[in-house]
């Protein structure tokens, strides 16, 4: 119930508009049992009694509770989901501002499809919450206490026969199809959950998918996964068509019973024949309210279960966090690691080990070694996705957890070898860069990323939509756009991630060309495992196994016959070949 009330608590800014609704429903359900109540009476009326004048008020009352039922309906059905959009938007938005921070570290062991149907599926599991959970409870309560008082009115035993079939209906029949149907609701998302994280990866890797010959497999597991998803909701519609059929037995019984207990009441002269018909119908009339309830107790169950997935994000601390007073911004941009170890997990193996290395201004410094060496964590880590685990990383002699992250990170501009390209315009691509930049900026930009060309053969230049993942770019131009995107935010500090990383040799000469361009004047930090134009470097570091094992100089490297040369023979033996 921790999760419920914590669910409740969205709803808290909105008391006012759930107030409104919650009233609006109990003025339907009453319009609803007074129709029926008041047609009985007129009915019973004219029967006993067939003067006119007797039924000219009550006929009058007809009409306005069947007016009043439509406009209350239809009111409550405006406020309470104007509420519940509200509601989901308030919800989903906080979800998101809560899944930014934990990117990328404690994301990784989240897959995508999981994601995007926590954010997608399990939020909108929670528009039950108010129309469904909430709002139905108050107002069976209500209308609960309301037709018990009516039947004490004309006697207490059928005040006490109404208000336990109502309280059997609304709570007994709800908790035996809750038993039930325990666990089906969290089976039923994690199952759909599973199958949209499969689809997504299905389409994603279709040409994978197709160019090895195994969508047939892909089909048969997306097919076995919607099996058990249809297996889970047989078994909840059957719950649900049994729950239906409890509750019209009580109804049903409700009637028979009060009939049976009123009709010696009138025999003995207790109550008039006229209220006969009268209170059947009030008692027809008042299940309106206690029937939504067993569906009311399944929806709880997904509801809490949603929230659950939900709150796993929300509650989940992120790997950094900025200090409570952070620092102003140092004026000297000078990047330094100070005898840096870095372990992706408490007790693992070091990715980075003792590793130091200063990035002044204007300075360009090189790390390069075998995959798998580390050199990745130290972008990472220049960004401050991770915190060191010991050492630290300092801005102009300042540590970076003194730092705000959105503040150094507006220092830093980054070209990465996995360039992502938005579902966007080339325009909405560049902005992401720098949102106020005008069409000259943009157009500058792409002129010296040598993208000047791309836009004149798009059909509608900086307009025109590059296709989800960019696949209207070919690997070059993912590249160069990520470097148009470096240079429309002229940050002081740059990190290259293997910037040309699969290219060919004649895109990578025109990337070079556009990257060494991007770094004048700038704090540069290169990480690579191609050795080209590495005589351009002011520094290169050597790693292996997180360790520097070399620096210097291109030329004195070469000379000390290590592995910065075993790596350079190599890759100057296959590109000139045998």
């Amino acid at each position: 119930m921790r999760t419920f009330g914590r669910l409740l608590g969205f709803l808290r800014p909105y008391l006012p508009r759930v107030g409104l609704a919650v009233l609006l429903g109990v003025a339907t359900v009453a319009s609803n049992v007074g129709l029926l109540a008041v047609a009985a009476y007129v009915i019973s009326a004219a029967a006993i009694v067939p003067l006119l004048g007797y039924l000219v008020l009550p006929s009058y009352f007809v009409r306005l509770l069947g007016i009043s039922r439509a406009g209350a309906r239809y009111a409550e059905r405006m406020v309470s989901h104007d509420l519940t959009f509200r509601l989901l938007s308030n919800v989903r938005t906080r979800f998101y501002e809560r899944l930014e921070p934990l990117a990328p570290a404690r994301l990784l062991r989240h897959r995508s499809g999981d994601l995007l149907s926590r954010v997608i599926k399990d939020v909108e599991e929670l528009e039950n919450l108010y129309l469904r959970i909430s709002s139905p409870i108050a107002v069976a309560a209500l209308v609960t206490l309301f037709t018990s008082l009516i039947f004490y009115a004309f006697d207490p035993t059928l005040a006490l026969v109404a208000l336990a079939f109502l309280v059997a209906t609304g709570v007994g029949v709800p908790l035996l199809v809750a038993r039930l149907a325990r666990g089906l609701g969290r089976r039923q998302l994690e199952i759909r959950a599973e199958l949209n994280a499969k689809i997504v990866d299905g389409v994603r890797g279709v040409q994978d998918l197709l160019a090895f010959g195994r969508e047939g497999d892909e089909r048969r597991e997306v097919a076995e996964l919607d099996r058990r998803l249809g297996r889970v909701q047989k078994k909840m519609a059957f719950i649900t068509g049994l729950q239906d059929s409890l509750s019209d037995l009580m109804m049903n019984l409700a009637v028979i019973s009060v009939l049976a207990l009123a009709v010696p009441l009138v025999s003995a002269g207790e109550i008039r024949g006229v209220y006969l018909a009268f209170l059947a119908l009030v008692m027809l009339g008042s299940f309106e309210a206690v029937q939504p309830l067993g569906r009311a107790f399944q929806f709880l169950g997904r509801s809490v279960n949603a929230g659950e997935r939900l709150f796993e994000i929300v509650d989940a601390r992120p790997e950094v966090t900025d200090s409570a007073n952070p620092a102003p911004l140092p004026t000297n941009h000078a990047l330094r690691f100070d005898d840096v170890t870095f372990r992706y997990e408490p007790g693992g193996s070091p990715v980075l080990k003792d590793v130091s290395l200063a990035l002044e201004p204007g300075r360009r410094v090189a790390v390069v070694g075998p995959s798998g060496a580390g050199k990745s964590t130290l972008a990472d880590l220049a960004l401050r996705f991770w915190d060191p685990t010991s050492g630290r990383v300092t801005l102009g002699g300042r540590d970076l957890r003194d730092l705000a992250q959105q503040d150094l990170r507006a220092l830093v501009g980054v070209v990465s070898q996995d360039t992502h390209v938005f579902t966007d315009t080339l325009r909405g691509n560049l902005l992401v860069a720098k949102p106020q930049a005008t069409d000259k900026d943009l157009h500058g930009a792409l002129a010296r990323a040598r993208l000047s060309d791309l836009v004149e053969h798009l059909p509608n230049g900086l307009d025109t939509p590059l296709g989800e993942q960019g696949l209207r770019l070919s690997g070059g131009e993912r590249q160069r756009l990520s470097i148009a995107r470096a240079l429309l935010k002229d940050a002081p500090i740059l990190v290259l991630d293997e910037p040309t990383a699969n290219l060919d040799p004649e895109t990578e000469v025109g990337v070079l060309d556009a990257t060494y361009d991007l770094m004048r004047e700038r704090a540069t930090l290169v990480i690579t495992h191609r050795l080209v134009r590495m005589e351009e470097m002011d520094e290169i570091l050597v790693l292996d196994g997180g360790r520097i094992v070399e620096r210097g100089t291109h030329e004195e490297l070469l000379n000390c016959h290590g592995l910065y040369q075993e790596m350079f023979d190599v890759q100057r033996g296959v590109l000139l070949g045998p």
